[in-house]
């Protein structure tokens, strides 16, 4: 079973001074935006900072000043941004951010990368960028061109693993999983001590897990599938710093980094990252709107030669 775990992720940043995301917007609104991605709300936790919204695909996160949305699968997540701005009016948002990673299977999805942002740009123009090489893996980041600055203090951390172990695959995708199964097999209680938690496991395979505490959040998505896997973790926590336990778990043939903001990014990837993976791509700029964005590449060089995969010449199958 296929499905397309790399998920497209939007953030959109309002003046405050003419709207609260968060004590303003009504949960009936959320549910419209979602919907128009294709994907729906599976259930939601709260504090006094942050609502986090479990999605069928992927998760929404909504603070005071910014609401963060993440959806993977077939979704087309710029259909709900395009909603954003038609229903709460493009002089609210500060600065918006649209970004997209390169996926398994590209020719399954309703819109590349380059339809979203042409979209977005009717409404909000700005610059697009690549980051890590295009036969590889890598990443795309669209933002708005305006006078908008990032607080320094703005930082976030994505970490994408690919093809995990088969042991890590196996676990995953064992019958009848719970979610204190998966916690435990993540480390969760340890990562995330007095963290509020909201998980679901889906059906046959699949998991989801959305955390926050204060401000801070963090976000797994897990595909476990041996043909596909790719889990990714999402954060304002120092991904980097968690890094090591992050690949003792699941052991990937190759992951990806990729920071908002960060300090000292060179130094900690030299400080966390296991010696027997090699670094094939690393890039590093400032935009223009202030944020520092580092995307960092790594695989585990492999000594045994494989099988070929056999394919289902006659199934509705995407690698075909």
């Amino acid at each position: 079973m296929f499905f397309e775990g790399s998920e497209k992720k939007a953030e959109i940043l309002i003046d405050t001074k003419k709207l609260s995301l968060l004590d303003d917007i009504s949960d009936e609104f959320w549910s419209a935006l979602v919907n128009c991605s294709q994907a729906k709300i599976l259930s939601s936790i709260r504090n006094n900072y942050c609502k986090a919204f479990l999605l069928s695909e992927s998760s929404l996160f909504v603070w005071q000043d910014r609401l963060l949305i993440l959806t993977c699968g077939e979704t087309q997540l710029v259909k709900a941004v395009e909603f954003f701005i038609k229903n709460l009016g493009s002089e609210v948002i500060k600065h918006l951010t649209y970004q997209r990673k390169n996926e398994y299977f590209a020719n399954a999805q309703p819109s590349c990368f380059g339809d979203d942002i042409k979209l977005i740009h009717q409404y909000l123009p700005g610059k697009a960028y690549r980051f890590g090489e295009m036969d590889s893996h890598h990443n795309y980041v669209f933002h708005v061109e305006n006078d908008f600055v990032a607080d320094a203090d703005d930082i976030t951390y994505e970490f994408l693993a690919y093809q995990i172990s088969e042991k890590a695959s196996q676990h995953l995708t064992q019958p009848n999983l719970t979610k204190a199964d998966i916690r435990e097999f993540l480390r969760i209680d340890s990562l995330l001590p007095n963290f509020i938690i909201d998980d679901f496991v889906f059906s046959p395979y699949g998991y989801s897990l959305n955390a926050i505490h204060d401000q801070h959040y963090l976000t797994i998505h897990v595909t476990p599938q041996m043909d596909s896997s790719y889990i990714s973790f999402e954060s304002n926590l120092d991904l980097l710093a968690l890094a090591p336990t992050l690949i003792d778990i699941l052991a990937p043939k190759s992951f990806d980094l990729m920071s908002f903001n960060a300090q000292n990014f060179n130094a900690k990837l030299a400080q966390y990252i296991p010696k027997q993976y090699v670094s094939k791509s690393r890039v590093s700029t400032q935009l223009d709107n202030g944020y520092i964005v580092n995307f960092a590449n790594y695989i585990l060089p492999q000594t045994t030669f494989i099988e070929p995969i056999e394919l289902d010449v006659l199934g509705d199958n995407h690698a075909l």
